[in-house]
This record gives C-alpha cells, sequence and structure tokens, in this order.
C-alpha cells in the first residue's frame, strides 16, 4: 500500500480540517445572525420593538461569533478538558516578557508615526484628548480587552484557526488567508446605522485595501502568537494595543493621509518581519519564545 496515499486520508488531519471549515461557518452564521438585522432596521424593516432594540442596543452579540465557535467546537471534540485548555492560554504569561515590546508598543508606534508624518505635510492633527487625561488610558485599554473585539475574537482566530491553517500551510499562508477571512467577516459591519467604527464607513468604497492591511496585520498576529508559545493572552494583549492605539491614541482614521501613512508603515513592518524571521515559520530564535 502507498504510504503517501494512507497519510493523506488520515482521518486526523480529515477530522481537522472539517473542524476548521466548521469553525468558520459557526462564526460567520453566528456573527451576521446578529449583525444584519441592524442592516435591515435601518432600511426600513420592521422588526418587533424589543428584538429592534436588542439588535440596535450595545449588547448585541455579533462580535462574539469567534469566540462561541472555538468553545462549541473544543468543547465537542475535547470536552471540559479541552474547554480548560482553551481557557488556560488565554492567561499563559510564560513567554519572554521581550514580547511585550512589539505586543504594547508596536501599534502606537506606527499610529503615532502616521499622524506625524501626516502633520508634517499639513493634516491637522484630530483631537488627542487622552493625552489630557492619561489615567482613562488604563481605563480603555481593559474596556476595550472585554469589550472591543479582542476577547470576542482572539480565543477563535489565533487559538483555534490558526493552529489547523498552520498545520499543513506556511506561517505566511496561513496569516494571508485568515486575514482575508477575517476582514470578508467584518464586512456586515459596513453596512450598520453609524458603523462600528470610522474604519467600516471607508471599508464600503476601499474593500480591498481593508483586505490588504487586515492580512497585513494577521501576520503581524502571527508573528507574536507564534514566537510566544501559542500564548493567546499575546494575542489578546496585542488586539488591545491595536485597538487603542488606533480609536483612542491616535486616530488614524481620522485623516486620510495618515491612514495611507499607517497602510505603508504596517506594509514596511510585515516586510521586515518576513525577511529577518522568515515566511515558513515567522520564528528565529526559540530561547525568547518562552521565559524560564
Amino acid at each position: 500500500m502507498n504510504s503517501n496515499k494512507s497519510e493523506s486520508h488520515n482521518p486526523v488531519q480529515i477530522s481537522e480540517k472539517r473542524n476548521l471549515y466548521l469553525f468558520f461557518i459557526i462564526t460567520f452564521l453566528f456573527s451576521w445572525f446578529f449583525w444584519i438585522p441592524p442592516i435591515l432596521i435601518t432600511h426600513g424593516i420592521s422588526f418587533p420593538s424589543l428584538l429592534a432594540d436588542f439588535f440596535m442596543g450595545p449588547f448585541n452579540l455579533g462580535a462574539w461569533g469567534p469566540f462561541v465557535a472555538a468553545f462549541l467546537l473544543t468543547y465537542f471534540n475535547n470536552g471540559k478538558e479541552g474547554v480548560f485548555g482553551l481557557l488556560k492560554r488565554g492567561v499563559d504569561y510564560k513567554f519572554h516578557k521581550l514580547w511585550l515590546i512589539p505586543i504594547l508598543l508596536l501599534m502606537p508606534f506606527i499610529t503615532g508615526v502616521s499622524l506625524i508624518i501626516s502633520s508634517f505635510l499639513g493634516d491637522p492633527l484630530p483631537g488627542l484628548s487622552i493625552f489630557y487625561e492619561p489615567w482613562l488610558i488604563g481605563f480603555w485599554f481593559f474596556y476595550l480587552l472585554l469589550l472591543g473585539g479582542p476577547l470576542q475574537e482572539e480565543f477563535g482566530w489565533r487559538g483555534y484557526a490558526l493552529d489547523r491553517l498552520q498545520k499543513n500551510r506556511s506561517a505566511l499562508t496561513s496569516s494571508i488567508i485568515l486575514g482575508v477571512i477575517w476582514a470578508v467577516w467584518h464586512f456586515p459591519l459596513n453596512f450598520a446605522a453609524g458603523a462600528a467604527g470610522p474604519q467600516y464607513g471607508m471599508a464600503i468604497s476601499l474593500f480591498i485595501g481593508a483586505l490588504i492591511t487586515m492580512s497585513l496585520i494577521s501576520i503581524l498576529f502571527t508573528w507574536i502568537y507564534n514566537n510566544t508559545g501559542r500564548s493567546i493572552l499575546a494575542a489578546l494583549l496585542f488586539h488591545t494595543s491595536l485597538n487603542l492605539s488606533t480609536f483612542i491614541l491616535f486616530p488614524v482614521f481620522e485623516v486620510q493621509s495618515a491612514l495611507l501613512f499607517y497602510i505603508i508603515l504596517i506594509l514596511a513592518t510585515a516586510v521586515l518581519v518576513l525577511i529577518i524571521w522568515g515566511r515558513k515559520t515567522l520564528m528565529k530564535d526559540k530561547k525568547f519564545m518562552v521565559s524560564e
């Protein structure tokens, strides 16, 4: 019997591939189930008042799609032990603390420099009122961590999907695939009333740009995730830093030219990471992965 043929039909590989597809299907069905009704409501389609208030309110559950899919499939396949294992990785701090530098400071640096370059070219800076009340930075950090996307997304995107994508693909290819899916998943928010953020309104006309940008950011996520021993906590913190710097500290989406420099700097950073760490694993020196 041909061993290669038998390996290609490995039941474990087939199961993992199926679980990956199921993860994306559940994620999209769950999130879009909650995100599409507000679009319909804004276009004049009537819903019962209680449902309309829920879908249009702050407790809309759409963002929890990746979280729900990851834990549902983990419980179905690995039971309570698997669920506890996934949760444990969300508090896994046993990575080299040198990685806290890019985790916490890379995105503030990129967004801040983008605004500085833009201001040098004559564009007015957006309001940076947060720096007049710096104690609010901590509040916004934890608010965004818990309710602004990271908690809802990273157990799924990085903690569940990325591992399975990388089983048979390079880190670069896995990052791009996940980045594209990540961008498409957000797409209904383009049409929501008031939009969930200014970037979504822009993404309607610049959807290709949104795909490219999120794919590049996905490379940075994979780089950090792989080099911190697959720590979901590292991904949670990086996602929080991304949102905090982009929307609170240095709101680049409020200045058109700053947005261009933001994308250019992310591209340059991703290319540099690929050159130094390599596209196959995005890992170079394992001694910096886990602290002693």
